[in-house]
């Protein structure tokens, strides 16, 4: 996906947000709730679910001073030696956002396209990530940031990058246990999972079965995630009674909901925690004819996902900000090459959260009532 030659700049981008999520407050305070109950399978009547009020402030303001505390850092400095990537987990429409932010930071620091790799496994398959890395390694890669599929696996990989020389960031989904550690950007996961799970609490009432489908039960994100949402249902009479791994595949969501709701009659929640588990979901509920009786709570604002949004066949989506991710990712790979880890990780720290090792970019949950406001900020950082 191209880029436009007139996307806003992240400052920009950061006032704009600011406007946009006030403009979601003020729209949220008037909402409908996204759906109506309906009789469910044992005869009764569903209670119709609570309008959702939707959040988009994310972090913003934040990242934007620490990506002008970088540029000045770097301002006058060789940034011919600086060979990047962006190396994501899958070919998923989510991941657009990203690849345009890390072209847009790139752009602004003056690289050429050459030296500013974006991949994405067209399969979401391990192996494709294996080789792509490899194909870095002998193009001469100073940096690159990275969403592994499989964070065991990569361990030994990056360690053996970390001793030659090659900075690696960890994005979308903390690396613990490796030398890639000590910095993640993205979203913290436990905080997403919970906000998840009060959105899951108030469509629901309060009381009923949920099943959980994501495409990894071991990934840090997808475990923080899940951790974070169950213990956002303590004290409901919510039960979350499945976890199913989908294995990095939309068909495998649709088909493991599917038989889901057709083996439980009882489950009136699905929560799907990878960006293209949403429309997978909302498809399986349409196809059983369940849409105002199980009610759908996602992560990521995928396109198909924001038009689930739209109909009500979702109730919320708790959504981050893979544009800065890429841009502020491309920002801080420039830095370690050029001013050195140490002193990069000295202008990064007061921007971290109280881990000290997480640098956010964000939280916020897009509902019916925010989706407009949502879409145009889109369409100003220039993701279509």
């Amino acid at each position: 996906m191209g880029t436009r030659t007139n996307r806003i700049t992240a400052a920009c981008a950061a006032a704009l947000l600011v406007a946009t999520a006030a403009a979601c407050s003020k729209n949220a305070s008037g909402s409908s709730p996204a759906s109506t109950g309906s009789t469910g399978s044992g005869g009764s009547t569903s209670a119709p679910p609570a309008a959702l009020a939707g959040s988009v402030t994310f972090n913003q303001d934040n990242l934007a001073k620490l990506d002008a505390a970088l540029k000045t850092a770097l301002a006058g400095k060789d940034l011919s030696g600086v060979n990047i990537a962006m190396v994501v987990n899958v070919a998923a429409d989510y991941w657009k956002a990203g690849q345009v932010g890390f072209q847009k930071g790139c752009s602004d620091l003056g690289l050429s396209g050459s030296k500013c790799t974006y991949y994405a496994p067209p399969n979401g398959k391990l192996t494709e990530q294996n080789s792509e890395m490899e194909t870095l390694r002998s193009q001469g890669v100073t940096g690159y940031a990275i969403s592994a599929i499989d964070p065991t696996s990569a361990a030994g990989t990056i360690h053996t990058d970390v001793q030659h020389g090659v900075s690696v960031l960890a994005i979308d989904s903390p690396l613990p246990g490796t030398d890639a550690a000590s910095l993640y950007l993205g979203t913290p996961n436990y905080t997403a999972g919970q906000q998840a799970g009060e959105a899951m609490k108030q469509v629901l009432g309060g009381k009923g079965k949920v099943a959980v489908l994501v495409g990894s039960l071991t990934a840090a994100n997808a475990t923080q995630r899940i951790q974070g949402f169950e213990d956002a249902l303590k004290g409901s009479s919510i039960t979350v009674v499945q976890k199913v791994n989908d294995n990095l595949s939309a068909a495998t969501a649709t088909s493991d909901a599917e038989t889901i709701l057709a083996n439980n009659p009882d489950v009136n929640g699905l929560y799907g925690v990878y960006s293209y588990d949403g429309p997978a979901l909302a498809q399986a509920v349409q196809s059983a004819g369940k849409s105002s009786s199980v009610h759908i709570v996602s992560d990521d604002s995928d396109a198909q996902t924001l038009g689930f949004i739209k109909s009500g066949v979702i109730s919320g989506t708790v959504v981050q900000m893979p544009y800065q991710q890429g841009y502020t990712g491309a920002y801080i790979l420039a830095a370690e090459k050029v001013l050195g880890k140490d002193a990069t990780m000295a202008i990064v720290k007061p921007y971290l959260e109280s881990d000290g090792s997480t640098l956010s970019s964000g939280v916020g949950l897009v509902t019916s009532a925010d989706l407009s406001a949502y879409q145009a900020l889109e369409t100003q950082l220039g993701i279509s």
